[in-house]
């Protein structure tokens, strides 16, 4: 990556790094509807250097344009919505490249489904119920990602639809160093061997690595305890107490190190249940047509049964700690070596998947594994189901749940939402849309919003009354307060998609402008 690009995008490249960047780079996004929501959503990508943008709106702009579209000014008035737009987000970032439609998305979803298989993502905003379903199913047919969002009012949501989403470098807030302190494998054992932790000299002793100290003082418990480590509250704090009991001076930073870091000799050993469910995955039987990810699946879960002995590849990464040089550099070349090792074996088991499925054995470059490998404690796979599905066949026992919590404003406003659209399309206009109407909107609105909860299984629940009439005042308006902050949540998932860093969001993202609450909502 060139200087200028590295000073351009510096703080991005510190979260997500060049290789996140690449892909954002390489992403071809379509947006339908550049409203608010959809200009804002757009305008975060286009600073954080998309590799294209293709914007679908077939309206015009309008005064009341004006009021809540940043993205558009007096002299747009009466030009083509999706043009305007695209000017502005053009000089936002030269570097990216950008095209408009004049059409009614909604048109084009009907009349040219194909369209839509050019682009990496399609960001569908303002988009009703009978087009999110119909778009849904085009996205999943083309293998193309799909978010939809929409803002209404002070309400609005966020929706991701990917049949599957598979995230190597997930970035978990909190994760437990990959030390193994409960597991040394023998060369990690043969090197705690070589250290005297009863040294006289108060110098050495203040300068032992901690990982060091616990490997030892484990080993000193398994040999009392039957072969087991601490496991109980009680033979916990045992444990510490016994490491306590090691110390000769209460400057010793090395022992307190150890002290503190005494649950990594407690965790349990072997993979997590969430590495087992996805190695034990139907998609880890792999075949010619098989991701590169399920491929080293299908290799992870051979390295654990064989050459792991039970667990995933070492990361080979060591953080701070106090040490003298020596004892430092030679516990960092051990866990460096080890993991070096791991991912050779790894490397081989790849390639031999790939002959025996028909593949190229040099299609996942050495790169690609060695990251899995770091990472391959930390996988995720999301998968998402159909927005049909969700509409038609929601799932109950989730359903009551919200309804039976003590806030159930996000499931009342995800039932509305449904709701206005299904108004629609009966009174071709939205609720509340017109001076004059309101209470009788208000009327056929909790009506139609009862009749859906009869649908769902839930006749006992009682729509609040005050929610209907919020839905009426907001007259489909889009607030260019929520449209930002929908705009910021989608643009922040699709980052996530795009770049396969960090975990999306499952289910419906459900915001709350009237109390400043969000929910997300797995139907």
């Amino acid at each position: 990556m060139s200087e200028p690009k590295k000073t351009k995008y510096d703080r991005q490249l510190r979260i997500w790094g060049e290789q996140g960047q690449t892909a954002l780079e390489n992403a071809s996004i379509c947006l339908l509807n550049c409203g608010p929501t959809g200009s804002e959503t757009l305008k975060n990508l286009v600073l954080g250097g998309i590799g294209s943008i293709t914007i679908v709106d077939g309206s015009k702009v309008e005064i009341g344009d004006l009021g809540n579209n940043f993205m558009v000014d007096e002299k747009s008035v009466g030009q083509s919505k999706a043009k305007c737009v695209c000017a502005f987000l053009q000089e936002l970032n030269d570097a990216v490249k950008s095209k408009f439609i004049e059409e009614n998305p909604d048109t084009l979803i009907l009349t040219n489904p194909s369209f839509f298989s050019q682009f990496t993502l399609v960001v569908a905003t303002q988009l009703v119920e009978d087009s999110m379903v119909k778009l849904d199913r085009i996205c999943r047919e083309a293998n193309v990602m799909l978010v939809f969002a929409r803002s209404y009012g002070l309400t609005g949501f966020v929706r991701i639809s990917v049949k599957e989403h598979t995230i190597i470098n997930s970035k978990p807030d909190h994760f437990l160093d990959d030390l193994r302190l409960n597991n040394p494998w023998p060369e990690l054992k043969r090197f705690v061997e070589t250290i005297d932790i009863k040294t006289p000299d108060p110098v050495v002793h203040k300068h032992i690595p901690y990982v060091v100290i616990l490997v030892k003082i484990a080993e000193e418990w398994a040999q009392t305890h039957s072969n087991n480590l601490p496991s109980t509250r009680e033979e916990k704090k045992e444990f510490k107490d016994l490491v306590k009991s090691k110390m000769v001076s209460m400057d010793e930073d090395n022992y307190k190190e150890a002290i503190e870091g005494a649950f990594k000799v407690f965790a349990p050993r072997g993979i997590s249940r969430e590495i087992q469910e996805i190695i034990n995955d139907s998609c880890a039987e792999v075949g010619s047509k098989s991701s590169d990810f399920w491929v080293m699946v299908a290799a992870l879960k051979e390295f654990i049964s064989n050459e792991g002995g039970g667990e995933a590849p070492l990361e080979g990464s060591m953080h701070d700690m106090t040490s003298s040089t020596e004892h430092y550099i030679n516990l960092q070349k051990i866990y460096q070596a080890k993991a070096e090792a791991d991912c050779l074996s790894m490397e081989q088991r790849v390639k031999n998947i790939l002959v025996k499925v028909g593949q190229d054995p040099s299609s996942i470059s050495k790169p690609t594994i060695k990251g899995f490998c770091k990472n391959a404690r930390k996988l995720k796979v999301c998968r998402y189901r159909m927005i049909e599905d969700e509409f038609s066949n929601p799932s109950v026992t989730e359903l009551h749940k919200c309804l039976a919590s003590e806030d159930s404003s996000a499931i009342g406003f995800y039932i509305l939402l449904r709701a206005v659209d299904i108004f629609s399309a009966t009174y071709k206009k939205f609720p509340g849309q017109f001076d004059g109407e309101m209470d009788e909107d208000a009327s056929r609105l909790k009506t139609i919003a009862l009749s859906l909860l009869s649908e769902m299984g839930c006749n006992d629940y009682i729509l609040p009354e005050e929610l209907c009439n919020e839905m009426c005042r907001f007259g489909a308006a889009e607030l260019h307060v929520v449209a930002a902050f929908i705009g910021g949540i989608a643009s922040q998932e699709l980052i996530k998609l795009i770049t396969k860093q960090f975990v999306p969001m499952l289910g419906t993202f459900i915001f709350n402008g009237i109390d400043h609450k969000s929910q997300s909502l797995t139907l």
